[in-house]
């Protein structure tokens, strides 16, 4: 059935992962007794694959006893099994070669993140016959895993050399022909074991002309290249879980990053887009700086060392799941309000207690003992659940404390308020040369972003001498000019090209200052900040599926090339054979995509009974990050 196809790619991912843990047998959760015990080797793309999906404690639980980087300095462990996870890269080869060389481990579980060349496999044959191990080499296993999934509909490609395929790198001025398919293979590797994971022949769709076709054209041809080898085929039987997909098969969205460049550079306001802008947040993991306190050293001592703590936002925790899409002045009531629940049921316990400790035996005592018997062993009962909740609020109130300390001093209210109103071509209520010129208003590289946004969402471009003005504004400011350099060429090339994307119409609603949440007594202390409320609008990115998804017609989307690798040849047509709208579709941007046009989707969908959209890019980048990329691209 389509519903359990959509088994979250999360979900299969897991799964895979704990099959391999389990020498690449299914695991089985009752089965009783130890697991087996043995060691995890991994190189660091393995290790970005499972930190997001499976806890120390859960591969513990798998017979995990000890996990090492692949390179590091390892002790032999002859009596232990060992299940390694790598790229097939030379390097790797070469150690896992020595391994067996020196009779590490009793014996080796070889998986591939991706699959391996037969050279190198006779490579390895080579290096097990001559280190006489080929008795102790247990398995080799292709895994196709090599993407990373970060929520049930979201994954990234990579994180180790996310620079071989950002943005920077397919759009280089001088980038040669071999180095671009470099580029697009890479891309393609990771997509075909998306694919594989998820059991699914996509049909493909994309934009002509662009880097996102390069990738479909090449996609097309590896996954007809392996239904067309029926022995090895990987998109036959079980892998598919019983042609899940029998009846509907999922739609790919090939979108190439150039067609929206105002939306990564976008202010946000949502909570899991605002964290991934201002803070830093990587692979479902938030580092902070804790500054401790300076008042109480004597004077002239040195400040004292920041500490840093990390704190991991996972789907386990469910306030993260329930806000991580709210309104960031929501998400700071929600937490107000559960640490008002947690006190008062914290307040409970301790009543109880106190009674518990009644002194005297007069009657009224004992009847009410019996009676609160029962109370405290509910209470007692539901103390784990309760620390857990007091460890979740503890930990968003210290991240939505240091996202609004960002909010506060960089004025991002005004920014995201103000952004909004020029993509949705509203009229503006004070210049944009006061807000580049006010010296409150935000850090250099946000004035940047504002500007970016106003330059790339213009109709006409602004005069020569509007420019020079708003360049010297700019500068004053200490912003560097670089990416508006490249931003000029870019929408030079993109006018020939085409009309620039609109961004619908929406208005951001300000409710007032936010006097009602942020009375006395509450931890984030909010005055001054906007209570914006966002009205649903789709982003370029969302528009584009939606036309695909339910077969609009729309000059934006019509001449999309159409791809079905089932079909016995390839013909390059535009004319869908399937007028049926879809279920199930996946949004890929090759170029690297960003929080807030997953959320826009994720927003999207929820009108949409029974249907699903899994949202993938090439790299996941913040805004900072986005402006280094165009920066160096405007380096002359």
């Amino acid at each position: 059935m389509a519903a359990a196809a959509a088994a979250s790619i999360r979900e299969r991912q897991t799964v895979a992962l704990k099959r391999m843990l389990n020498f690449n047998v299914p695991h089985v959760k009752n089965s009783t007794g130890e697991p087996v015990w043995k060691v995890l080797i991994y190189d660091r793309f393995g290790q970005d694959i499972i930190s997001p999906l499976l806890s120390v404690k859960e591969l513990r639980d798998m017979g995990i006893t000890l996990h090492l980087l692949l390179h590091s300095d390892r002790d032999p462990i002859p009596d232990v099994p060992a299940v390694y996870f790598v790229m097939p890269s030379e390097e790797n080869i070469d150690r896992m070669c020595q391994d067996l060389r020196n009779q590490l481990y009793e014996s080796y579980y070889l998986n591939f993140i991706s699959a391996i060349s037969r050279s190198k496999l006779e490579d390895i044959a080579n290096a097990a016959l001559a280190a006489s191990a080929v008795a102790q080499v247990a398995k080799v296993f292709d895994q196709y895993l090599n993407f990373i999934t970060l929520e049930d509909d979201m994954f990234v490609l990579c994180n180790q050399n996310k620079e071989l395929v950002s943005y920077r790198a397919i759009n280089r001025p001088d980038i040669t022909d071999t180095e671009m398919e470099t580029v697009m293979d890479t891309i393609v590797d990771s997509l075909f074991c998306f694919f594989v994971t998820l059991g699914a022949v996509p049909i493909i769709r994309c934009s002509r002309g662009t880097a996102a076709e390069m990738v479909a054209v090449k996609l097309d041809k590896k996954l007809r290249e392996n239904l067309r080898d029926a022995r090895n085929s990987l998109f036959t039987g079980d892998t598919l879980g019983a042609g899940q997909f029998s009846f509907q098969r999922p739609l790919l969205v090939l979108v190439d990053r150039n067609i929206d460049l105002a939306t990564p550079l976008h202010h946000t306001w949502t909570y899991q887009a605002l964290v991934h802008d201002v803070l830093d947040f990587h692979l479902n993991r938030v580092n902070l700086e804790e500054s401790s306190g300076v008042e109480n050293s004597p004077a002239g001592a040195r400040p004292k060392r920041k500490n840093k703590k990390s704190y991991d936002l996972t789907p386990v925790d469910k306030f993260w799941q329930k806000h991580k899409g709210s309104p960031f002045p929501e998400v700071a009531e929600s937490v107000q309000q559960e640490l008002e629940s947690y006190r008062a049921q914290e307040d409970e316990v301790k009543r109880l207690k106190s009674i518990m400790g009644l002194e005297g035996e007069d009657e009224g005592a004992i009847s009410m003992l019996s009676d609160n018997t029962a109370k405290l062993t509910s209470a007692v009962s539901s103390l784990p659940e309760l620390l857990e909740k007091k460890r979740l609020i503890d930990l968003h109130t210290n991240v939505a404390t240091a996202v609004l300390e960002h909010i506060k001093a960089r004025k991002l209210d005004v920014y995201f308020e103000y952004e909004e109103k020029i993509m949705s071509k509203t009229t503006l209520d004070k210049s944009l040369l006061d807000i580049i010129s006010d010296p409150d208003a935000g850090t250099p590289e946000d004035k940047m972003r504002l500007f970016l946004i106003y330059y790339i969402s213009a109709q006409q471009a602004p005069s020569e001498a509007d420019l020079e003005q708003y360049k010297k504004a700019l500068t004053d400011a200490g912003c560097n000019l670089n990416p508006l350099q490249y931003i000029k060429q870019w929408k030079a090339f993109a006018k020939m090209a085409s009309a620039p994307a609109s961004y619908g119409n929406s208005t951001t609603k300000s409710m007032g200052l936010l006097s009602r949440v942020m009375n006395t007594g509450s931890q984030f202390v909010m005055e001054g900040v906007k209570n914006l409320v966002l009205k649903q609008q789709n982003l370029p990115v969302t528009r584009i599926l939606d036309n695909l998804m339910e077969m609009k017609s729309n000059p934006e989307t019509d001449d999309y090339r159409y791809f079905d690798p089932k079909m016995l040849r390839g013909n390059d047509s535009s004319v869908p054979r399937n007028k049926n709208p879809f279920q199930e579709a996946i949004v890929f941007v090759v170029g690297g995509g960003n929080y807030i046009e997953y959320q826009n989707l994720v927003d999207y969908i929820k009108g949409k009974q029974g249907k699903h959209i899994l949202y993938g890019c090439s790299e996941l980048f913040n805004a900072t990050q986005f402006i280094k990329q165009l920066s160096q691209l405007g380096q002359k």
